[in-house]
């Protein structure tokens, strides 16, 4: 078929492209992109999908896969592992050295970036997601670290190890049973090495909370996000109270009562949490300490509802949580209140 030419391509010499072969290049032009993007998403679910892994003992990486080559460094138990290449006794990684940032689910965290080594190291303490029980081997050695951390000669920086394993095990292995504790339990640690650091400033006597250094929230409020509803979900909502407590109540009233209230309701929304009954005594140990402080402040009416309010409060450990370790301590604090003995200040010393 001829198509006509317009008269200015045909004054310019110019020919027209048959709308046939245009169409075709169009098609070959589209065709190419979406060949293009498809091996782009292919490569990276690929790099998604890598092997993944940690080790439950520290290794040395080294330059190639034999003992006597050079060694690149020593990686520790619980940092991650993107597994390249792997033979029956070594393993080809890139190793990421870094603890879980403060904010786990940002990737562009600052304190997420750390050092990469890629090398070889010997395969037999590597735990990897297809590993068979891999996820009990991991938090049975972050539960070994976190005893060892716990021993006075206990072995350097076993808080820092556990911290790691029980949180791969969450991260490795996200449809474990295990996980969520996994992941509490990583939070917890974090929580505590951040509180006694944060309790040894002088800030930490301030009385409002706002006025000393705050834990951070963000793994805390992980679990809650990723396991709702469970006891894990409940013991990380408990940890988040303590962010909100006075550091020294000035022998005023404001605080305890304030204190008081967010414990109750704590124990009030999470009913079946193994923290309800320690809120509970809290509550009560705090309404308790209200009766000699409204007194100093001359309210006796305030005082004596504090004094019916906390033998309530205790009276109800007894009956929901008698079996907990709380109940003993809530029936003290009962002989306590009915008798007259001071719970705060210089008379209860």
């Amino acid at each position: 078929m001829v198509y006509t030419q317009s008269l200015e391509n045909i004054r310019t010499g110019r020919r027209t492209t048959p709308p046939a072969a245009s169409f075709e290049r169009r098609e070959r032009a589209h065709f190419l992109l979406c060949l293009l993007c498809s091996l782009l998403t292919l490569t990276s679910l690929g790099l998604a999908q890598a092997q993944r892994g940690t080790l439950v003992h520290e290794e040395s990486i080294r330059v190639s896969p034999s003992a006597d080559t050079a060694k690149l460094g020593t990686v520790e138990r619980g940092y991650e592992l993107v597994i390249i290449d792997s033979s029956r006794d070594w393993a080809h990684v890139e190793a990421i050295l870094r603890d879980p940032s403060k904010n786990p689910d940002d990737e562009d965290d600052d304190e997420a970036q750390g050092k990469t080594i890629t090398g070889w190291l010997p395969a037999k303490a590597l735990v990897g997601m297809s590993t068979p029980n891999g996820d009990k081997i991991v938090f049975g050695e972050a539960a070994d670290s976190e005893d060892e951390a716990s021993r006075r000669r206990g072995r350097k920086d076993a808080a820092q190890d556990a911290m790691r394993l029980y949180y791969r095990v969450y991260d490795l292995f996200p449809a474990s049973p295990l996980a969520g504790e996994g992941l509490y339990r990583a939070a917890d640690i974090r929580w505590q090495i951040e509180r006694s650091d944060i309790m040894t400033r002088p800030s930490a006597r301030e009385r409002e909370a706002y006025m000393r250094g705050q834990i951070n929230e963000e793994w805390m409020k992980l679990v809650i996000k990723k396991f709702p509803g469970t006891k894990w979900a409940d013991l990380a909502a408990f940890h988040l109270i303590e962010n909100k407590l006075c550091g020294d109540w000035q022998a005023a009233s404001k605080c305890p009562d304030k204190e008081a209230d967010m414990y109750e309701k704590y124990a009030k929304e999470h009913q079946q949490s193994p923290a309800a009954p320690q809120a509970l005594y809290q509550a009560a140990w705090r309404r308790s300490a209200l009766i000699e402080i409204y007194k100093t402040e001359a309210n006796p009416k305030k005082a004596e509802d504090s004094k019916n309010r906390a033998l309530g409060l205790a009276q109800q450990i007894l009956s929901q949580y008698g079996q907990s370790e709380w109940a003993s301590r809530a029936q003290t604090l009962i002989f306590y209140v009915q008798n007259g003995v001071p719970t705060y200040g210089n008379a209860s010393d």
